[in-house]
């Protein structure tokens, strides 16, 4: 007999075979142990759930990490990223297991105009089947998520932003400094630019570059 759950994170029902649980969805007890029973991103011990890591996670242990409510709410975008909590990945991205590696070097990415983050990503080696692994998840929210500045909070048409850094803007010799206001910013094709005029000069500039005013 198949029973049908209602997944409310991918928004799906599925049939599932009550003999096949344990082979289809990773064992949480597993995860457990791998863990130490605590998240393997931050090492938080309160409130842990099973992650599997998308875009194309088998739902097995090897593609799911176990993490806690902090991190997960910020993975999903449900909040902010809040930068100092991530500092965490300085220690996570050594992790032996490669899911835990692939989340890590994506979450770096999403912090890279943070020096230190940038830092990290240089210092990181991941196996090719891995990067690849890691790099097939980044490609597929820049093509299907939405515009997020430096904080993840989401980018609008018409939205005012500031510059988080220095940034050298190339053929218009002069340099956008820190904290320049951009005013009515527009959104591109590209999730990870938007448009605005600097210094009476339409650029497009790097969204992980900019703080939502």
């Amino acid at each position: 007999m198949y029973h049908i759950k209602f997944n409310l994170r991918y928004n799906c029902a599925i049939e599932i075979c009550p003999y096949l649980v344990e082979k289809i969805m990773p064992s949480e007890q597993a995860l457990k142990t791998r863990s130490n029973s605590s998240c393997e991103l931050c090492t938080s011990t309160e409130s842990l759930s099973v992650y599997p890591v998308p875009p194309t996670s088998d739902l097995s242990a090897q593609q799911s990490i176990y993490v806690c409510q902090n991190c997960l709410s910020q993975i999903e975008g449900d909040v902010e990223l809040d930068i100092n909590h991530w500092r965490c990945l300085n220690d996570s991205m050594w992790n032996q297991e490669p899911v835990v590696q692939v989340m890590s070097y994506r979450m770096l990415h999403k912090l890279s105009a943070e020096s230190w983050a940038q830092d990290a990503i240089d210092m990181l080696y991941l196996e090719d089947e891995v990067k690849t692994w890691a790099e097939q998840g980044i490609a597929s929210e820049r093509s299907n998520g939405p515009t997020r500045d430096s904080n993840g909070a989401e980018l609008q048409d018409g939205d005012n932003v500031t510059l988080i850094k220095d940034l050298k803007v190339k053929g218009a010799n002069f340099t956008a400094k820190q904290g320049t206001m951009v005013r009515g910013i527009t959104l591109t094709d590209n999730p990870e630019h938007i448009e605005g005029k600097v210094n009476g000069t339409r650029i497009v500039l790097v969204a992980a570059y900019l703080k939502k005013a």
